[in-house]
């Protein structure tokens, strides 16, 4: 009886220690996303309405992670449509800055700011979600993914931990068997739900399957969509100078 209770208790005892937290789940999600080393990558931008195309934007990103905060530092340079070209946005910290060639200025911008259709300026750029939210496990559940199809998932509720994130609070359905992202809902400080985001088209991209596509659908019109896709990704140094406001007007890309 002494010992059936011991292996008992030591099975339980693995058991609780081997059981992800929600934390735990999220940063795994994010190491799917994101790699853990310097890299670039090119983002292009498709608003569509009632299924017609109505805008697009293509932009280079170039992010490094903070050795300290773990959280992406990263660079944006604007490539098309021409209006744009060469334009730059910085993330550095919780801090986004927003440089015009044309007037050599760089003005402080907003996360939650909307860059093009459902695209805020906080959705473009490289984040760790583990670093700015704090997750609970609220289900596990079946969920259907951008294609449709059923996958069981963590159900995660993320409240930020910082006033100056995109996001006040999201939802986030993560597949149980290998954390990979599958949808998220994102709400405003009152409730309201903004969007809803479908991660597809997972490809092998700097050693990992990671999402290559996300489809983000409005909160109130279900035909107002915007697909980001990522490619081009690559491994490489991004220069620390790069991330600092004051080098803005002296970037040139490599």
């Amino acid at each position: 009886m002494i010992m059936t209770a011991l292996l008992t208790s030591g099975l339980w005892v693995n058991h609780a220690m081997a059981a992800p937290t929600a934390q735990d789940i999220l940063a795994a999600s994010d190491a799917v996303r994101n790699p853990d080393y310097s890299f670039g990558l090119t983002t292009t931008l498709i608003e569509y309405k009632s299924g017609k195309q109505n805008d697009t934007s293509t932009l280079a990103v170039y992010s490094k992670a903070d050795k300290n905060s773990g959280q992406f530092r990263s660079l944006i340079r604007f490539i098309a449509p021409a209006r744009d070209a060469n334009k730059l946005m910085l993330k550095s910290g919780n801090d986004l800055w927003f440089y015009d060639p044309s007037n050599k200025a760089s003005i402080r911008i907003s996360p939650q700011q909307r860059l093009l259709g459902q695209a805020a300026n906080g959705d473009i750029v490289t984040a760790n979600l583990a670093k700015d939210y704090k997750a609970e496990l609220e289900a596990e559940e079946d969920t259907q993914d951008g294609d449709r199809k059923t996958r069981h998932c963590y159900k995660l509720a993320l409240a930020a931990t910082a006033p100056d994130v995109t996001y006040h609070r999201i939802e986030m359905w993560i597949d149980t068997s290998n954390n990979r992202p599958v949808k998220a809902r994102y709400y405003t400080e009152s409730g309201r739900l903004l969007k809803s985001a479908y991660f597809r088209r997972y490809q092998t991209q700097l050693g990992a399957e990671r999402p290559t596509e996300t489809v983000i659908i409005d909160g109130l019109d279900p035909n107002w969509v915007t697909v980001m896709r990522f490619s081009d990704y690559a491994k490489r140094d991004v220069p620390e100078a790069w991330l600092q406001r004051d080098y803005l007007p002296r970037f040139k890309p490599e």
